[in-house]
């Protein structure tokens, strides 16, 4: 159907592009997606009775976390191609190179170990000896692990489409070759998507993909029982999901002959999910303390 039948997308995907600086329209909207995404969960777990400074708290691990596992599974995705041979760019986060999945997976790793560690026994005690100029060690006030990561399911799905948004704009994550009249074409000379065909919108899709999720398991976000089941819920449905989605991506990296990356940890993730949900999740009546 060509061209004049396609969604033609001509924005800079560089916000401001001044010599060594670059600011991307995807580095602002994730930012903007991790904010949104904190601000929530501190709202919605304030309601509930948390402690807001601990959830902060909490948040700039699971931040931490959220980088570290994004970054890592980038460059395990693409260490014999770039990474082998320059160690050095590994660790250069800001040149670009994240996967979702590292964030998610990485982001709850990085506030669960958190909250199990700053009350544990053997971290108060080092805090006496190593840090005494920080005053006595006490216990922090520190919501549940399971309770936490349930609040934070629809602000995570709500900023992954606020991240989705910038995926869009900057054209870099490259999809199938399609004559539906909503194939994109880019058309700025910085896109990487330039001279391309029409194509599926993938990360469209996948945008849409989390805002119906979200949906369709929020009258559950109270329902289930023990807390973090919901999480799970949300792990396993969004896995589900991504793994279709993704054969409409064209990723560089291929493994057991026709899956990405993605479709690889996902079903990594619905083994380990799917049946845990069967073996413990409850449906409860639902009650008032949920935002």
């Amino acid at each position: 159907m060509g061209e004049l039948a396609s969604i033609s997308i001509g924005i800079n995907p560089n916000l401001i592009d001044l010599g060594n600086f670059v600011l991307s329209w995807h580095g602002v909207l994730t930012f903007v997606a991790v904010a949104v995404a904190v601000y929530l969960v501190a709202r919605w777990g304030g309601k509930e009775g948390m402690i807001v400074d601990s959830i902060y708290s909490v948040a700039v691990w699971a931040i931490i976390g959220g980088v570290i596992g994004a970054r890592v599974l980038h460059v395990i995705d693409f260490w014999d191609e770039v990474y082998r041979d320059d160690f050095i760019s590994v660790f250069q986060v800001w040149s670009g190179g994240i996967a979702i999945y590292g964030a998610i997976l990485g982001g709850f790793a990085g506030g669960a170990l958190y909250i199990i560690i700053r009350n544990s026994d053997w971290f108060l005690a080092m805090w006496g000896k190593v840090f005494p100029f920080m005053g006595e060690p006490h216990r922090a006030n520190l919501p549940g692990i399971g309770r936490l990561a349930d609040i934070t399911v629809p602000a995570l799905l709500i900023a992954q489409a606020i991240g989705r948004i910038g995926d869009i704009i900057n054209g870099e994550h490259f999809s199938s070759v399609t004559s539906l009249p909503w194939g994109i074409i880019y058309t700025h000379p910085n896109s990487p998507g330039i001279f391309r065909p029409p194509t599926h919108p993938a990360v469209a899709y996948e945008l849409l993909f989390d805002l119906v999720l979200l949906a369709a398991i929020w009258p559950l976000r109270n329902r289930l029982r023990p807390h973090g089941m919901f999480f799970v819920l949300y792990l396993a449905t969004y896995s589900i999901g991504r793994f279709f989605l993704s054969f409409m991506r064209e990723e560089f990296n291929e493994y057991f002959g026709a899956l990405n990356e993605a479709q690889v940890v996902a079903i990594i993730v619905v083994i380990f999910t799917v049946p845990l949900l069967v073996w413990k999740a409850q449906l409860v009546r639902p009650t008032a303390s949920r935002p």
